[in-house]
């Protein structure tokens, strides 16, 4: 399993909604994939960061940082080539990079979720 479905699957476990994930690779020479989804509040935020970085470390892949840990609406985790935002559901709908990235192809996680 790659990086990207690990992510996806951790995801899915704690419940994240409208997961996204974005090929970033014509768009920036230092990340390639951007995976972006929604929790409906603070503790099911931390709940699935946690989770993401636990299923990652299980297999050998540390997060190089952490950005919006306490009291964010969005939570930033950088694996280097792949970038993880975790908004709240407001906050997602403010920034919309979704709408940013608009031109950015999608990646199909149908077969990455049970």
């Amino acid at each position: 399993m790659n990086k990207v479905e690990l992510i996806v699957k951790a995801l899915d476990e704690k419940m994240a909604d409208n997961i996204e994930v974005l090929d970033m690779q014509l768009a920036s020479p230092i990340f390639d994939t951007f995976i972006i989804c929604t929790a409906s509040n603070e503790r099911l935020m931390q709940a699935i960061r946690d989770n993401v970085q636990d299923k990652l470390e299980e297999n050998g892949i540390f997060v190089k940082k952490i950005e919006g840990m306490k009291n964010s609406k969005w939570i930033l985790m950088d694996y280097a080539d792949v970038i993880v935002h975790i908004f709240e559901t407001e906050e997602r709908k403010a920034y919309n990079l979704e709408k940013l990235w608009a031109d950015m192809p999608r990646v199909n996680i149908e077969g990455m979720i049970d």
